[in-house]
């Protein structure tokens, strides 16, 4: 029988609901869980231990009146930190002078809060969610990074410390990291969740995305996060669709195969790839391959420069006092679109969308598209987050998409894939993944 903390968030929901599990316990399980790992990790920014402990009693007391919360009731979560939780310090990875103290909860914790959920704390982010690295270190191998900007939710759910963590996704920063970590990583369609009360980035790329073990959290997660926030006018009142009810029973699905991208990561990772194609052919799905329209090109380098111009202007009162105390990463980015004129930033925003929708039109045809996520497994240092390129055009475009988990290479790390679909097309990419998923089986964790 799997220990507590290997319990994904929605199977320990059901067995809390059933009565067989106490909140108190499980959260004790994932405070001792922390305490064996977090040295060898460094996942977190700040352990609410005293806080998630009461909350959890509370829970406890709820269930055995029958009183419950919603669908996340006793299940503890955790923030990277660029998420506002009321009273609790959001440092964002940044020196003192950018930490900031919020009054209130952002609109996805609140909603995670009134779901029943109990937070355990903030996670550790790259500097201004960035590239930048953090100190935090990859749970299969502590000298490989875990990838960036959500170093800490990444390796905070592979180590077992918590089922469920929110990170945010800019370029590549929930999927890469998640795929070095060898956990679930999901970001849905641009503006389909509220970023009320998150750091901002770049405001017309940045998303809300989750770190699951199971595509069933994933589903339950957005279906709690989705939806209109009066605190956020740009998102979408597009109504949300039925994540969890499309994995009753997923169909084989039909799979855009991305060769062009499979043929740029390394040959060990294309043949991985390639295996993983045969095994999901062999079970039923449909393999199409599928060319990438002329304008996918211009998706990075149109994207790239909405991103400076971008994080220049959610950076402009700080960085007016404390250029000289940036990291150089975030710093460079900033300068670069500070010079970037007006007539230029709105040439790329019009090319990024026209090629998000060439490339939606594709996505449209199919229930996903498969490509790597990462090109090779986490690289060995700490001085770099990886490459995100195999993530950063579909981020540009909006697109909802997801990485699963697929294997180890030799050393023992991590492997990946990456499904994306079609804007707000999440019910029919999640019921691929979770397809995908039952074949591919990959349930191994790091030996902490």
């Amino acid at each position: 029988m799997a220990a507590m903390y290997e319990l994904s968030a929605s199977e320990a929901a059901r067995r809390i609901r059933a009565g067989s599990l106490s909140p108190s316990n499980l959260v004790a399980a994932c405070l001792k869980r922390v305490d064996a790992t977090e040295p060898a990790v460094g996942a977190w920014v700040r352990l609410d231990r005293d806080a998630a402990a009461r909350v959890a009693v509370q829970r406890d007391i709820e269930a055995r009146e029958g009183r419950f919360m919603g669908p996340l009731h006793g299940v503890p979560i955790a923030l990277k930190d660029v998420f506002d939780a009321a009273g609790v310090p959001t440092i964002s990875g940044a020196p003192a002078w950018a930490t900031r103290t919020a009054t209130a909860d952002a609109t996805v914790v609140a909603r995670l809060r009134g779901a029943g959920a109990v937070p355990m704390g903030k996670l550790v982010t790259t500097p201004f969610a960035f590239l930048d690295p953090s100190t935090t270190r990859n749970p299969w191998n502590p000298e490989h990074t875990p990838g960036g900007s959500s170093s800490g939710p990444a390796a905070a759910v592979a180590a077992r410390m918590v089922p469920l963590a929110l990170g945010s996704q800019t370029v590549g920063s929930v999927l890469r990291p998640a795929a070095y970590c060898g956990v679930i990583g999901f970001k849905p369609t641009h503006r389909r969740i509220s970023t009320a009360g998150v750091l901002a980035l770049a405001e017309s790329l940045d998303h809300v995305g989750v770190f699951a073990r199971s595509v069933e959290d994933c589903a339950l997660a957005l279906s709690l996060l989705a939806g209109p926030d009066p605190a956020d006018p740009h998102v979408s009142a597009v109504p949300p669709g039925p994540y969890l009810a499309v994995l009753a029973a997923p169909a084989p699905p039909r799979i855009g195969v991305l060769g062009a991208l499979i043929a740029q990561a390394t040959p060990e990772m294309a043949k991985h790839l390639d295996a993983i194609l045969r095994e999901l052919e062999g079970a039923g799905a449909r393999l199409v391959d599928v060319d990438l329209p002329d304008s996918f090109a211009t998706l990075r380098t149109a994207g790239e420069t909405v991103l400076a111009v971008e994080a220049a202007h959610a950076h402009s009162p700080l960085y007016a006092s404390h250029a000289a105390d940036y990291p150089p990463r975030i710093k460079e980015l900033i300068e670069r679109g500070r010079a970037v004129t007006a007539p230029d930033y709105l040439a790329a925003q019009s090319a990024r969308r026209r090629a998000g929708d060439e490339l939606d039109a594709v996505a449209s045809s199919h229930d996903a598209l498969l490509a790597p996520t990462i090109g090779a497994p986490a690289p060995r240092g700490l001085g770099s987050t990886g490459d995100p390129g195999f993530c950063a055009p579909f981020t540009f475009a909006g697109l909802p998409a997801i990485s699963l988990p697929t294997g180890l290479d030799p050393s023992g790390l991590p492997l990946a894939l990456q499904l994306v679909g079609t804007a707000w097309g999440e019910a029919r990419l999640l019921a691929a993944a979770a397809w995908c998923e039952s074949v591919i089986r990959f349930d191994a964790g790091p030996s902490l």
